[in-house]
């Protein structure tokens, strides 16, 4: 990788102290993590915790760092190469600011409280069939992933397309001054850390953050079927466009939608005139995904046709939301995270693929929903019976209520199963699953349900 940067240059931008180098020494990369140093490295000793980065300086500097970032109150260095800052997380940021500043190329911001993982991946997919296109790797949207993300950026990218999520006020604001989006996609504003924000109306405000980074001709790109997203045009300086499937006063509707167990096809008009996409993955959601990554597509003048490869050829990656065909089992296996919205999307999945054995829904907590939990867990558990799904387990204490849920909307108590932990319902699957299932396994990250998923492989 060429870098742009020496240390003289980082050290102005930190705001920092060179110690023990003349400062010439051109960086060659930026790690968080002693693992993956090498040589010409500048290392940026994070403090957590649970852990201090400043423990493994020396460390660093054996495998090759030309330079460590260290917090002038941390101690004595001795003779090792450091630059003193008063915070070495902020020093991250700072740097990857000053790094993505050298780079004139568009930059796309995703944020919204479900589904920005996967829409920033079917827009870097639509990207690719044009630019040479960077973007986040997994979910690299917080204040240490995204800079590393930043600072990966290679002279030959064309594009690059950043995901920032948040829990608190104020952190998507940090990250788009580090992004400077010249696009800014909200994807929708749900209940995910509504325990923290205080209220839906507190998400959006977190969410809208992305703006106080988005460039003077900038683009804004929203959801129309999201009621705290709807009418915001007119209402802030940017052009504003919007996609949806119900409102059909968006920019781009989609209409004709057929949904099958492995994916989906919609319609939409471009310049007046119709075109048919066809999507890989099932569920409406990934609808949603598509027409964020059309939008974004038309406004980088990708070709019609190369919109449509890029939407047809997206593939989730990860721990969210794919379908496992196994000889025995169907596991639509969405590990990663839960929100009655993101629940909603996985149990529309999993009505549409069960055909031979039974729907089962293996659902367990969804963390992080404060006051609102109990209620939220019970809507689930309506759904679960809405969605005329044939056997409910649930895992958690918060999951009790889903079974609650499911069972005063009508659901047949003989039909649901409780369990407190993985290893409980783990000892219970062989005999609750039979052969032709489709499991649909989903919950918060924090539940590790990818145990569940794994377990049912095996039978």
């Amino acid at each position: 990788m060429e870098w742009l940067l020496n240390l003289n240059a980082a050290a102005a931008a930190i705001k920092g102290d060179i110690k023990n180098c003349d400062g010439d020494e051109l960086i060659h990369s930026v790690s968080t993590d002693t693992r993956t140093i090498t040589d010409g490295a500048v290392f940026v000793a994070l403090k957590g915790e649970r852990f201090d980065g400043h423990r493994f300086v020396a460390a660093a500097v054996e495998s090759g760092a030309v330079c460590c970032i260290v917090n002038r109150d941390a101690g004595d260095f001795g003779s090792f190469p450091v630059i003193e800052v008063e915070d070495t997380g902020q020093a991250l940021m700072d740097l990857a600011a000053c790094y993505r500043s050298k780079f004139d190329i568009p930059v796309i911001g995703v944020t919204g409280s479900v589904g920005k993982t996967s829409t920033k991946e079917m827009i870097a997919s639509v990207l690719s069939q044009s630019y040479k296109t960077h973007m986040t790797k997994g979910n690299f949207n917080n204040m240490i992933g995204l800079p590393l993300t930043v600072f990966d950026l290679m002279r030959e990218d064309d594009i690059m397309v950043l995901e920032m999520g948040m829990s608190a006020f104020g952190e998507i604001s940090r990250l788009t001054a580090v992004a400077k989006p010249d696009t800014a996609v909200i994807t929708n504003i749900g209940l995910s850390h509504i325990e923290h924000l205080g209220s839906r109306e507190g998400i959006r405000k977190a969410k809208f953050e992305i703006l106080e980074g988005l460039q003077p001709e900038g683009t804004v790109i929203l959801n129309a079927d999201d009621d705290m997203l709807w009418n915001y045009r007119g209402n802030i300086n940017y052009e504003t466009l919007y996609y949806g499937i119900r409102n059909k006063n968006s920019d781009l509707t989609a209409y004709n939608i057929r949904s099958y167990s492995d994916g989906s096809e919609f319609s939409c008009k471009i310049d007046g005139e119709e075109h048919r996409f066809v999507l890989s993955v099932p569920g409406e959601h990934h609808i949603y995904n598509a027409l964020a990554a059309i939008l974004v597509g038309l406004k980088y003048n990708v070709e019609t046709d190369d919109i449509k490869e890029g939407i047809r050829s997206f593939a989730p990656s990860g721990l969210r939301q794919t379908v496992i065909e196994l000889p025995n089992y169907t596991i639509i296996r969405d590990c990663y995270n839960a929100s009655p919205t993101s629940m909603k999307s996985g149990l529309e999945v999993l009505a549409l693929t069960g055909e031979k054995g039974s729907r089962v829904a293996c659902l367990a907590d969804m963390l992080e929903l404060g006051e609102i939990s109990e209620e939220a867990h019970k809507t689930v558990g309506r759904l679960v019976n809405e969605y005329e799904t044939d056997k409910l387990i649930t895992i958690g204490k918060e999951a009790h209520n889903i079974a609650r849920g499911a069972e005063e909307a009508g659901m047949n108590p003989a039909n649901i199963f409780e369990f407190e932990n993985n290893e409980e319902a783990k000892k219970k699957l062989s005999v609750l699953l039979s052969k032709g299932d489709v499991i649909l396994v989903k919950g918060s990250r924090g539940m590790r349900l990818e145990e569940i998923a794994d377990a049912i492989a095996e039978l």
